[in-house]
């Protein structure tokens, strides 16, 4: 198994996916509940 380039998942494809999906008008990316506490609560990026 290779994990150079993450572990579990596509890193790159996964944030894509994320801003595609969460991106708000005002070009903030909202942060899924389910992620939240992975990011140390933050409900939104930018």
């Amino acid at each position: 198994m290779h994990t150079l380039n993450g572990s579990g998942l596509a890193v790159g494809r996964t944030l894509v996916a994320l801003m595609e999906n969460y991106q708000q008008a005002d070009g903030r990316i909202e942060i899924p509940e389910i992620l939240r506490p992975y990011m140390r609560g933050l409900e939104f990026i930018g």
